[in-house]
């Protein structure tokens, strides 16, 4: 309803004889800020000043009387040196907060296809913190844009080609005799474990396949219990069954897009003058393998010709190199480049007890997901990792991270969806069970509660728009703040009271669901009870 408001403003100035004539730009608009006293902020009148040339607080004016005569606001002020704040009417904040539909009817975004591949953690030990980051991220957008009526799917692509099999069969064998894995091999004490669960009649040479499979196992079980859920786990080994590298290459062959030098064949990336690589990469190695390079490109054309129409690839901190070459790939395969989005996350360093946290117990140099998640749980992980954007480095304090007190921003979140809820099993003890409306006049902390909620489609937007959810989470803690201010001023359940008390509950009843939705899309739970 957001989105009607701005097109009937719109509709309203086009109309007005001090406007016709002009290409007016489209209407969009802010929460104002807190000192004004308002509850939106317009700078339309600058952007029209550049396009009538004219004075924009001159403009501002004169845009405030039109927009002062719509229904649903109340006034429009104009404030130097050409913004418009506009209050609304309680009536709309009400109606438009009563609104539980997220996704908008004759939805555009269905037309586009999305698949983002997230995690994609090669299948030689167990995830570590830095991938659960990863996964946070992947799965809370997935989320968001099926919400606003995206087509998104998930997907992890399973490094399970190569040489990896081998090195960690002599890996497992020596963890097996008791030895030390050679330099070059896998030194976690993971590896210890699983040399102990190693069937009898296994042989030696199946060694490293089965290792990656109880691996692959134990990533599926982690992802699981940090609540996230692949619409596929895509195997390497499946492109290689089909032929896919060959195929690819011979289709970028085709397209002049390769060369031989030196028994080698390589992808001239750089052969326009628009190339985003810096140089040409190798294919096919001198004996006859393709490299990691050739079955990626292979992997993103199976993308596209399954369908998918934009390719988000979510990448740890150590592929900024990987970025140009991949664009230049897409390019080469007939897409723009435009249609792959790369996101990169920086690293997360862990804190206890003030100090930087740098090994663990069972994988060796890094810590590990499943560590990470038994020590502070999945809720504060998920709302942690979603709390800061991707390019940001970050310091997770896993001793605030497990306090149960409102200095910890998910309890502090999560209390208030609990506190609710037993307000609601309070209510129905005494006869309220059914809050339809608001039929009262709104309190200030009534008001300041209900319009926040109205903006919650737009922090999923923005969310979209900077792909990180971190405005969702954000969000939540201001609501939860603004609960806490209405709950501590106003009595909700009232017997002597009964029409102002259903409306209070009712306005508890659109905050808890807001609540429940919003920690739905970040993957954490929203308890009843704490």
């Amino acid at each position: 309803m957001l989105e009607k408001l701005k097109q009937d403003i719109h509709l309203k100035l086009s109309s007005a004889a001090y406007f016709k004539g002009f290409n007016l730009p489209e209407v969009d608009f802010t929460a104002a800020p807190a000192h004004t006293g308002a509850d939106l902020s317009l700078t339309w009148a600058l952007a029209t000043a550049k396009i009538m040339h004219k004075n924009p607080l001159e403009i501002a004016q004169e845009a405030s009387q039109i927009i002062a005569e719509l229904t649903a606001v109340k006034s429009a002020v104009t404030v130097k040196p050409g913004f418009i704040n506009v209050t609304l009417e309680d009536s709309f904040i009400i109606k438009i907060a009563s609104d539980r539909r997220i996704k908008d009817p004759n939805n555009e975004n269905s037309r586009q296809s999305i698949l983002i591949e997230f995690v994609s953690a090669n299948p030689t030990g167990p995830l570590h913190v830095a991938s659960g980051r990863g996964a946070s991220l992947g799965d809370s957008l997935v989320k968001i844009y099926r919400a606003l009526g995206y087509s998104c799917d998930s997907e992890y692509y399973v490094n399970d080609a190569g040489n990896q099999a081998e090195l960690l069969a002599v890996s497992l064998k020596a963890r097996k005799e008791g030895k030390e894995p050679p330099e070059n091999g896998y030194h976690g004490s993971y590896l210890i474990d699983l040399a102990k669960r190693i069937p009898a009649d296994l042989p030696e040479d199946q060694y490293g396949r089965w290792a990656m499979e109880e691996l692959i196992k134990t990533q599926q079980q982690d992802m699981k219990d940090f609540h996230v859920d692949f619409t596929r786990w895509f195997r390497e080994s499946d492109l290689h069954k089909a032929n896919a590298p060959k195929a690819t290459l011979d289709y970028l062959t085709k397209k002049g897009f390769t060369y031989t030098k030196e028994n080698a064949v390589w992808f001239g990336s750089t052969k326009d003058d628009e190339a985003q690589d810096d140089k040409d990469r190798v294919l096919v190695r001198k004996d006859g393998r393709p490299t990691y390079f050739m079955a990626d490109i292979a992997y993103h054309k199976n993308k596209y010709d399954r369908g998918y129409t934009t390719l988000i690839d979510i990448l740890g901190a150590d592929h900024h190199g990987y970025v140009p070459r991949m664009k230049a790939a897409v390019k080469a395969l007939g897409h723009e480049e435009k249609t792959f989005v790369p996101i990169i996350h920086q690293l997360v360093h862990l804190t206890e007890h003030g100090e930087q946290v740098k090994m663990s117990k069972r994988a060796g140099h890094f810590i590990t997901l499943r560590e990470l998640m038994d020590d502070v749980g999945t809720d504060a992980c998920r709302f942690f990792f979603a709390s800061r954007t991707p390019n940001a480095h970050m310091m997770f304090d896993m001793d605030l991270a497990k306090k149960r007190t409102n200095e910890n921003p998910v309890f502090y979140v999560q209390y208030v969806h609990a506190r609710i809820h037993s307000m609601f099993k309070a209510a129905n003890e005494i006869g309220f069970k059914r809050y339809d409306g608001i039929t009262t006049k709104l309190a200030p902390q009534e008001r300041a509660l209900l319009l926040k909620l109205i903006w919650f489609k737009q922090v999923l937007r923005n969310c979209i728009a900077d792909l990180s959810p971190h405005h969702l989470t954000t969000y939540l803690v201001e609501l939860a703040g603004l609960f806490h201010a209405f709950y501590d001023t106003c009595r909700v359940i009232d017997r002597d009271h009964p029409e102002l008390t259903l409306s209070r509950l009712f306005i508890c009843e659109r905050v808890a669901e807001r609540i429940k939705k919003g920690l739905e899309f970040i993957g954490v739970s929203a308890p009843e009870q704490m």
